[in-house]
């Protein structure tokens, strides 16, 4: 039976509370925000502190992320509950890991003996002011220069990364009804997720010269405080195409054409899968010519349909689900201070008529009848989908009291890094809670 262990807390914990972990998108680091209004830089390899970020926030940085594909530097994002967000940015000289320091902000100096290369100094890049309140989510674009970030105001704005540090505002996003909790980028497209304590997700993109809302996915019953793109080729972790039946050859197709899902986490206990439902482009007389109003563009609507509710296993609200990149794993953690871990399966195809949302469906010997094509695209977009769909969600692992009697803030995967790492691809969870402390767990299959 898989399992979690403890494999190690890293040292010296926070004497506050935590609030997220992030990690490097290649150096074996993570960065975690906390409440003491700094950033602790902890290495991977041996789990110990190695480096405290402060004196850029006057209250607790509720956020951290890492800019993708950033080379030769590394560039860290802050979001503070004092309304403001941070951009601080190192050299990587040989993409090396630098050694134990004290970084201060308000000088972008690294304290300890003051022999520190001046490559290997933090620097203090620019302040993004302009929220009213709170900001409690901030993401990059892995696909352009971009950076959003979320607030309490109820608001969410996109910032366009110019040369020389400058960030110019493109859009204010304020059709959230309440507090915005969390933002994410999709992984291929510019198109950004948001999570509200309205308990609704909406999807933004840019229509002509405006971003604007181009998704409203709605069923919740409490508020949303997670929400995270899987990575492009996770439905790749279902096996060799070779091995596939026509009913699961059919939903592979589905998904390629729907591209990656979303999934969201809320106070209601669930944790849902989203799926984009493409429209059909109709062909094109021959010799007519497509063309676009400048005015609206009729294709920017989409659909997103509920695919699957994953097991309910948590007993208070889920703050934070995590999709691993490599296996397509989901973990989650929450307010009751457990970790579970989740995979998606093949169902086993019934030899005899299976009832679900879509009917009943006679399915002899995996084989799909006459409208298989059409069954199996209601199946996916069923809401109550780990019932009847063509996968399954079940859950293979969980811990429980993972920091004592400590809510658990947030969990994330990242690439084992440690001398004890046991294959190629290996992966550890990291979880950050109440207790100030960041725990490393490895899952044992």
């Amino acid at each position: 039976m898989p399992s979690l262990e403890l494999l190690a807390t890293c040292t010296p914990p926070c004497n506050t509370r935590t609030w997220l972990s992030a990690p490097h998108p290649h150096l074996p680091i993570i960065a975690t925000a906390c409440s003491d209004k700094t950033v602790r830089v902890y290495s991977l390899q041996n789990f110990q502190q190695q480096s405290t970020i402060s004196g850029g926030h006057k209250r607790s940085i509720r956020s951290c992320a890492w800019k993708p594909n950033s080379k030769g530097e590394s560039v860290l994002a802050t979001g503070s509950f004092d309304a403001s967000a941070g951009i601080w940015r190192r050299w990587e000289e040989g993409g090396g890991v630098r050694k134990p320091a004290e970084i201060d902000f308000t000088t972008g100096l690294a304290g300890g003996d003051g022999e520190e290369d001046e490559e290997d100094e933090w620097r203090f890049a620019v302040i993004l002011d302009g929220h009213d309140s709170e900001i409690k989510s901030l993401a990059f674009a892995p696909t352009a220069p971009l950076l959003a970030t979320c607030s309490r105001d109820k608001s969410v704005w996109i910032w366009e990364e110019l040369e020389d540090d400058n960030f110019e505002t493109v859009a204010v996003l304020q059709d959230h009804e309440g507090d915005v909790k969390c933002v994410a980028w999709h992984p291929k497209e510019e198109l950004l997720a948001s999570g509200s304590y309205d308990d609704n997700i909406r999807l933004w993109r840019e229509d002509v010269d405006d971003w604007a809302c181009c998704a409203l996915l709605t069923g919740h019953e409490g508020t949303v405080w997670w929400v995270e793109f899987e990575d492009a080729n996770n439905i790749y972790a279902l096996g060799s195409s070779e091995d596939l039946n026509d009913t699961q050859k059919d939903y592979v197709d589905t998904r390629l054409k729907a591209g990656p899902r979303l999934i969201s986490c809320s106070d209601d206990m669930t944790i849902r899968t989203w799926r984009h439902v493409p429209k059909d482009k109709p062909e094109l007389p021959a010799g007519q010519i497509k063309t676009t109003s400048i005015w609206k563009n009729r294709d920017f609507e989409e659909e997103w349909v509920e695919e699957a509710r994953l097991p309910q296993v948590h007993e208070r609200p889920v703050y934070c689900v995590s999709w691993s990149r490599k296996t397509g794993r989901v973990a989650s953690t929450g307010s009751d201070g457990k970790i579970v871990v989740y995979e998606e399966r093949w169902r086993s195809t019934p030899d005899t008529k299976s009832n679900d949302a879509s009917g009943d469906v006679q399915m002899a010997g995996g084989a799909p009848g006459p409208d298989m094509e059409d069954i199996t695209a209601k199946k996916l977009s069923g809401s109550d989908g780990h019932k009847g769909g063509v996968t399954e969600w079940v859950v293979v692992a969980e811990a429980e009291n993972t920091h004592d009697v400590f809510e658990v803030n947030h969990v994330i995967w990242a690439p084992r890094a440690d001398k004890g790492k046991r294959f190629e691809d290996e992966e550890v969870l990291i979880s950050t809670g109440d207790d100030g402390e960041v725990k490393v767990w490895t899952f044992d299959t």
